[in-house]
């Protein structure tokens, strides 16, 4: 039953975004894996020349750096990173193009910061150029830009496996396969001799997230808990994810051929319009506006637009058709949406009546301060 589940996955994806991790691409000296990265490589020409669209997000730039420079920690100091994924992403991508062109494909490598994708015509320029180099029977390789990402400036995605994610939901049915150095998801630790894992996650629930434990590495940012929201952002806006051990020399051949192999994570609520995804997941917040519990109740359980009544607070800098968070009274983020006032003017109506805006602003532009068509609800 679950090969056939996965085959029809297969058949129904429009793009299969494979995502990659450091410790898949390098060794226990930081140096990149070539023979796996040339066995994976050929699993994917293959799918390539059956007029499938792939697209590989690729961790590896720092590691490859690292191998290249002798290095046995990765490096704290920025610059230093930078230098290093500069350094190492041109063994990255050559490595890469050196085993596509014995197939006869070409690559397309694809830097991205978290801010392309935050602005909507950065994000839409960022698809239509990736669906073009689809359309070329081309492989799009893509990996965060970390020689300009800068955490104080919000550009970096803190892990490829957000990025990775945020590009199959550039898509309007992506399967997302996240190559990792775990088999799956357990239902608890792996090194428990009575673990078991899990072969298939039909509904998604927050206690997945207490059955995982974490092993750190000097050479890779994510870990399980990065995956399994990565997981949550695409199977609640119409998307599959597999989570499988990408150490194994077939995993990729396994996984195309629908064999169960891996965690496998369904599609929680069917399709979602693209610009919602990239209002409730892309999207930089520039602020926040919470709710009481009325509020809450209309936006969440009654489909309704937010009005002034319903805020109790707001902060951050936002100016009218800014990107704000809804928050609940406990602090949990329950939506995003296009805010149809500042800050400033936010703080004047709050827990005010739609009636009372104009006496308090002077006109009354809009009934709502985020209308239900510019909102989508993150839980």
């Amino acid at each position: 039953m679950t090969s056939l589940l996965r085959d029809e996955i297969l058949k129904t994806s429009d793009v299969i975004v494979v995502k990659v991790g450091t410790n898949v691409l390098t060794d226990s000296r930081g140096l990149l894996n070539e023979g796996r990265i040339e066995r994976f490589t050929n699993d994917l020409c293959r799918m390539i020349v059956q007029q499938r669209h792939i697209v590989l997000v690729s961790s590896g730039a720092v590691g490859a750096g690292m191998g290249r420079l002798g290095l046995a920690e990765r490096p704290s100091e920025l610059s230093q990173l930078q230098a290093v994924a500069a350094i190492g992403q041109g063994k990255l991508i050559e490595t890469y193009e050196r085993f596509l062109s014995c197939h006869g494909i070409h690559s397309a490598q694809i830097l991205l910061t978290a801010d392309d994708l935050s602005n909507r015509k950065r994000y839409l320029n960022a698809r239509n150029t990736i669906r073009s180099i689809l359309d070329y029977g081309a492989l799009p390789i893509i990996n965060e830009n970390d020689t300009v990402s800068v955490d104080e400036l919000h550009t970096t995605f803190g892990d490829n496996d957000r990025l990775a994610s945020l590009v199959a939901n550039l898509f309007e049915r992506p399967l997302l396969i996240l190559l990792t150095d775990v088999d799956g998801l357990y239902d608890r630790d792996p090194h428990d001799p009575e673990a078991q894992l899990i072969p298939v996650v039909e509904n998604w629930s927050p206690d997945l997230m207490k059955m995982i434990t974490e092993k750190h590495s000097n050479r890779s940012k994510g870990g399980m808990s990065s995956k399994l929201k990565a997981v949550k952002m695409i199977t609640s806006s119409g998307g599959n994810v597999i989570i499988a051990n990408g150490n194994y020399s077939e995993t990729l051949s396994h996984l195309f051929a629908a064999e169960e192999v891996g965690t496998v994570f369904l599609v929680q609520n069917g399709f979602l319009a693209a610009r919602k995804r990239w209002l409730g997941f892309a999207v930089r917040v520039e602020g926040r506006l919470i709710l009481d519990t009325g509020a809450v109740d209309a936006v969440c359980r009654k489909g309704k637009s937010l009005l002034p009544i319903g805020i109790i607070d707001a902060d951050g800098i936002f100016e009218k058709g800014g990107i704000v968070s809804m928050i609940d009274n406990t602090g949990k983020e329950i939506a995003r949406g296009l805010t149809n006032y500042g800050l400033k003017d936010v703080l004047l109506i709050r827990g005010k009546k739609t009636s009372e805006i104009r006496t308090l602003l002077g006109t009354t532009s809009y009934a709502e301060v985020v209308h239900r068509d510019n909102l989508q609800l993150i839980d």
